[in-house]
């Protein structure tokens, strides 16, 4: 790999030889509340998620009021018929909270970013010395705002879901441009809920190869057999929206992971981890004691000294111990030098010539 096949967000090495960077996403599941913010931090915590993240815009810094159709949502989305402007009213986190929300992660032991939706963003979150930014599918194809978060050199994570081959490249060179350099790509769907069938997870190594930078999954799916997947083809960071509870409804809940399903997930993507290991052959130190119980050569009845060995005298079976079942062909026609009872080992030691 590159100059590009690891990064470090707040001292954590990202890489596909670590256990995956697990992201709890807070997103809209704040549902308007202070508090119920700062309980997603303290969960992500005791789920066991390696970082918080935060979005940061104003419904002013993400679209503008329109009555133009174009600006009423549509097409089989969670939030058809509805404006952008009011769900970005309703979905976004406000900026004022972010002392408290910085002072629970903190006390939680959890590093946080966070989301910049324009330049003010970035200016703001600046403040807090963020160890790293991410970018979200739908800013990918916003090239200056790019280059403006790639220019405080600290570490970016772009989501690329909707995304062709062509513009997660000119992300790519823009961020590099601008001074980026750490940079962690994630693949994505960006349905909401994303299908599984639609996820096309085989496209996780083939980013890593074309970019050579370390690929993650930012997962919108409700189960976690994509993650676990993911990481098998080589995912080193795991997104995933948290919610107190899905009952409680908002924006984002019905894509979200509640607090016990998250710590589920992050067991089984570092169990997923650690199972791929190194390319390895032979025994594991837990196979060693087994070897014992492999075929060998053994007498299936009683053979008396100086016996001729039919075939009907010897039979490959478990356990170990006598030769290999392989060696059979050499073992018939020998003369057995000593007494054997059923099951014993037959070894060159007790054979002569006939």
């Amino acid at each position: 790999m590159s100059q590009w096949s690891e990064i470090s967000i707040a001292g954590r090495p990202i890489s596909s030889v670590m256990p995956p960077y697990v992201i709890a996403e807070i997103s809209a599941n704040h549902r308007n509340s202070k508090q119920a913010a700062i309980e997603l931090v303290e969960a992500a915590a005791e789920a066991g998620a390696d970082a918080i993240k935060l979005q940061h815009y104003t419904p002013e810094t993400i679209t503008t009021r329109s009555e133009h159709p174009d600006f009423q949502i549509r097409g089989g989305t969670l939030w058809d018929g509805r404006q952008l402007f009011d769900l970005y009213a309703e979905a976004m986190m406000p900026w004022e909270w972010t002392d408290d929300l910085a002072n629970a992660c903190a006390r939680a032991g959890l590093p946080w970013f966070s989301s910049p939706f324009d330049e003010t963003a970035v200016d703001f979150l600046e403040a807090y010395d963020p160890p790293a930014y991410k970018v979200a599918s739908f800013e990918l194809v916003d090239l200056p705002l790019i280059r403006f978060v790639a220019s405080k050199g600290r570490p970016v994570v772009m989501s690329t879901g909707m995304a062709t081959v062509g513009e997660i490249d000119a992300a790519v060179h823009a961020a590099r441009e601008a001074g980026c350099k750490q940079l962690v790509l994630l693949w994505c769907n960006s349905g909401y809920p994303a299908e599984p069938s639609e996820l096309n997870l085989r496209t996780i190594p083939a980013m890593a190869d074309l970019w050579g930078l370390p690929v993650g999954l930012s997962d919108h799916t409700l189960s976690n057999v994509s993650a676990v997947a993911a990481v098998a083809l080589g995912a080193c960071v795991i997104e995933k929206r948290l919610t107190l509870r899905r009952s409680d409804g908002g924006p984002d809940a019905a894509f979200s992971l509640e607090p016990d399903e998250l710590s589920q997930l992050v067991i089984d993507v570092r169990e997923a981890s650690a199972a791929l290991g190194n390319v390895s052959f032979g025994p594991s130190k837990r196979e060693e004691a087994s070897i014992a119980f492999r075929r060998s050569l053994r007498a299936s009845r009683p053979i008396s000294a100086g016996t001729v060995i039919t075939h009907g005298d010897v039979r490959s079976m478990r356990p170990a111990g006598g030769l290999g079942p392989d060696e059979v062909s050499e073992v018939v026609g020998k003369v057995v030098l000593n007494d054997l009872k059923v099951g014993d080992p037959i070894t060159w030691p007790d054979l002569g010539r006939f």
